[in-house]
């Protein structure tokens, strides 16, 4: 009997109204060389009804279970699968029709390869192409992989995967992002520049909880981390100003029985990565204030900087190399973190960290992904600028803002360049909240009005 190539598995939980169309596309290759594992995962519509029409298909294996979870469900796939390689489609997404044997032929070429993905199309509830999404041609030209492959439809050398224990089932989303960090870390990954499913995008899509998805990254480069990796000893600066925000000055502003710096302090040393936290000012009665507030903290290190260094007119960078010249010990890394950004939390730094650490990047900075379409005046109007007005997504074309004041650079790369962001700046995508900042008195105001809300 020959060795069966690829397994695909279908997992499904209430998506009877796109399951058939899903099935079928697998069953529709050009290449046969493959089984079907539909996995309905407690389903309560006429999911199961339609999974039976295809009971005595001899490609096809059926298991019923109750309400497991994705993860869960992706385990029970790869100790089902006999096939070389293993790829999973959503219920609600469609293959076409040399998908498996486009992604399976390249993995066959390099048995090196542990993980190929494709572009994709966007299709609405109705089955519409309505765009694509397109990424860089990994061979070529990307060096930092700190983009993921999309989690469905890709495809995996299914050894690679057992050795590296399968899915974590302690996270409830984001499979595709574990598999990523565990594969680029361990494995050579790659893609191919062509639209091999249709990703259906509806208000019942998996990928619309945001502030969950992002958190649960969070948790997988941590736990990364802590498995597989050393710790990187970090060394954390915390610029002050003196700045008066409705009448109020911000880094003095009390709540909760902290001021703002103080929040922010406390907030950094909860890092076990953070190993020691510098509060720079100019203002002399603050530097007073801060050096008799932390006297008996042995973590943290107030200094004080010149009027020339504070000026707004002058790079953080130099405020940032005169506090690691003063350093008597070495660290790892090196970083920045804000005040104007009340709302970041530990787990933010830690990701920043984490980040660096995993995708070995030179620099690592917070940032929100820009929401356009964007214009640029031409002089008699406002045009579109990269295709922003269209629904295909180019990779080369990602705009982001830089968000959140948290900014890391490995020591080693400040101490050669002079700059905190330098050479290969990765990057982590913050929620709304974290995003926020204090830049005015209306921020204020809404802040305000938050952390009452919140005590």
């Amino acid at each position: 009997m020959n060795e069966i190539l690829v397994s695909v598995y279908i997992t499904n939980y209430n998506y009877g109204a796109y399951l058939k169309q899903a099935i079928d596309s697998v069953l529709n290759q050009t290449i046969q060389n493959f089984e079907l594992i539909i996995i309905d995962d407690g389903s309560i519509d006429e999911s199961r009804s339609i999974i039976e029409t295809y009971r005595n298909h001899p490609k096809i294996k059926i298991v019923f279970q109750n309400n497991k979870g994705l993860n869960a469900s992706n385990n029970v796939a790869l100790h089902l699968a006999n096939g070389k390689y293993l790829i999973r489609l959503d219920a609600d997404d469609i293959f076409e029709p040399a998908a498996l044997g486009v992604m399976s032929s390249i993995l066959e070429g390099e048995p090196e390869l542990g993980l190929v993905f494709p572009d994709y199309y966007y299709i609405d509830q109705y089955g519409n192409r309505i765009g694509s999404h397109r990424r860089h041609l990994f061979d070529d030209e990307v060096t930092l992989y700190d983009q993921p492959a999309h989690g469905a439809c890709t495809m995996v050398r299914r050894k690679f995967l057992i050795d590296l224990d399968g899915y974590d089932e302690s996270f409830s989303c984001q499979d595709g992002y574990e598999l990523w960090v565990k594969f680029i870390s361990f494995h050579k990954v790659s893609n191919v520049n062509r639209p091999l499913f249709s990703y259906r995008q509806h208000e019942f899509s998996l990928s619309t909880n945001q502030t969950n998805l992002l958190q649960t990254r969070k948790l997988i480069k941590s736990k990364f981390v802590n498995k597989y990796l050393s710790p990187i000893n970090t060394l954390i600066i915390i610029p002050v100003r003196e700045k008066t925000i409705a009448g109020i000055s911000w880094p003095n502003f009390m709540y909760s029985g902290k001021s703002i710096l103080e929040h922010k302090v406390f907030m950094v040393l909860q890092s076990n990565s953070v190993k020691k936290v510098v509060i720079t000012t100019d203002s002399e009665s603050l530097f007073k204030v801060y050096t008799d507030l932390f006297k008996s903290n042995i973590q943290v290190e107030v200094v004080i900087r010149s009027r020339e260094f504070a000026s707004l007119k002058t790079s953080i960078n130099k405020t940032i190399k005169m506090i690691v010249d003063l350093q008597e010990e070495k660290f790892d890394a090196v970083g920045i973190v804000s005040l104007e950004y009340p709302l970041i939390d530990v787990s933010v730094v830690d990701e920043a960290i984490d980040t660096l650490n995993i995708f070995k990047s030179d620099s690592v900075i917070t940032v929100i992904a820009g929401q356009g379409p964007y214009y640029r005046h031409t002089g008699q109007t406002l045009k579109a600028i990269l295709n922003q007005d269209k629904y295909t997504v180019l990779e080369r074309e990602y705009l982001f803002s830089g968000s959140g004041g948290v900014a890391i650079s490995s020591y080693d790369s400040f101490c050669t360049n002079g700059v905190l962001i330098a050479d290969r700046v990765a990057h982590i995508l913050l929620d709304h909240k974290h995003s926020f900042g204090v830049f005015s008195d209306f921020d204020f105001e809404l802040f305000n009005k938050y952390i009452s809300n919140e005590s």
